[in-house]
């Protein structure tokens, strides 16, 4: 080999070695991310990584990442949801007959022993987080405000819930150590949560599915372009479904005001996929709009602040979307399952339980005949079961 030749394998070789390094230090150097983040009120909580994004923030940075691949055929996708969850009491309450002393009387599993069954079949759960998990004192000023010890989010894990929403009314009764204090509880136990800036996701047999949550108080244009950007950042995501929580309405009203009712049709028309409510802690009425679902409100369901409610009522709704090449087909599959928040009918025991015979056909037609101003609904097409 003459000396040009040498040279100029050499100069190959070391230009080989450098680019293998070059790819060696890209791929150990790659990050792999949660994005379980919050941003609230300037303070930023991060579960991963220690940097706090916003779902807009997040959709930067998932550009140029490949997305996870979604099978050809068919796939059914599962999601549950249902109302209020209180783990815990206002401190001006009885002690006796209360959340807390039941924890001590009956245990963690006691309160999710009829529902498990049902959450655990989806593919993914979600509910409404009203109130705090901290040993925080200090405390806003209003009439009720609503804590429980931060190991208490283990009744989530253990009854099959997967997401919680964190936007809502109750959410900074204990400050912002207390709001603080409650996402640190659920990342202990890895139990998702959404609201104001913070999206979930989960990816499910290859599908992602996105959940965002906001307080509904007004149909105003700041909420609603945040609304769209979230939207628009979670479908660059690769987001395939995207669930939409609003904590709106008037308590105790059987009745959808006309903010929940443009608020709700507005998101669909923004990208949403389905919209949950909650906050009235009854149940409101369902709406079917362009081909989606509204459920106005879902009322109360595992909930510590109230020992006895007058409307014990409650459900849950079901969806089954089904994908075919992984856009979302028409194809409709629902189930409204009748329930009340106690196992018994004197007190509540915080232990949401199924309904049959009379009971469960009294509080489908309660739910059927809320809807019925809201437009046409076929009923026939709706399960009372839960959906395999």
């Amino acid at each position: 080999m003459g000396k040009l030749q040498k040279k100029m394998a050499i100069s190959l070789g070391m230009m080989l070695l450098i680019a293998f390094n070059i790819g060696l230090w890209s791929y150990l150097a790659r990050e792999y991310r949660t994005y379980d983040t919050v941003q609230d009120s300037g303070v930023v909580m991060a579960a991963s990584p220690s940097e706090a994004e916003s779902p807009a923030a997040l959709a930067e940075a998932k550009k140029g990442e490949q997305t996870s691949p979604v099978r050809s055929d068919d796939v059914r996708i599962v999601v549950s949801a249902a109302g209020d969850v209180t783990l815990g009491m206002d401190e001006s309450f009885s002690y006796a007959r209360s959340f807390p002393q039941e924890v001590q009387r009956s245990g963690y599993d006691y309160f999710v022993k009829n529902i498990r069954p049902i959450f655990t079949k989806d593919d993914l759960t979600m509910v409404n987080l009203e109130g705090t998990l901290t040993n925080a004192t200090a405390k806003a000023q209003k009439t009720f405000r609503f804590k429980g010890k931060p190991d208490y989010a283990t009744i989530l894990v253990r009854g099959g819930i997967d997401a919680v929403n964190v936007a809502n009314n109750h959410s900074h009764d204990y400050l912002q150590r207390g709001f603080n204090d409650t996402l640190t509880a659920l990342q202990k136990y890895k139990v998702g949560y959404f609201g104001y800036t913070k999206a979930y996701t989960k990816t499910i047999k290859g599908v992602t599915v996105g959940v965002l949550g906001y307080e509904g108080w007004k149909n105003d244009q700041g909420l609603r372009d945040q609304i769209k950007r979230d939207i628009i950042a979670l479908r660059k995501q690769g987001v395939k479904i995207v669930v939409v929580n609003f904590h709106w309405g008037i308590e105790r009203s059987y009745a959808p005001n006309a903010t929940q009712q443009a608020l709700g049709k507005w998101a669909i028309d923004a990208g949403a996929d389905l919209i949950v409510g909650h906050h009235p802690h009854v149940v409101q009425g369902i709406q079917e709009y362009k081909g989606k679902y509204i459920v106005y409100s879902l009322g109360n369901f595992m909930f510590g602040g109230n020992q006895n409610p007058s409307d014990k009522d409650t459900f849950i709704f079901q969806q089954a979307f089904h994908l075919m090449d992984g856009k979302l087909t028409a194809q409709k599959e629902i189930a409204v399952l009748p329930m009340s928040v106690s196992s018994v009918p004197v007190r509540n025991n915080y232990q949401p339980t199924p309904l049959s015979g009379k009971e469960a056909m009294r509080v489908w037609n309660k739910i059927q005949t809320a809807s019925k101003p809201l437009g046409s609904l076929d009923w026939k097409q709706i399960q009372q079961t839960h959906l395999p």
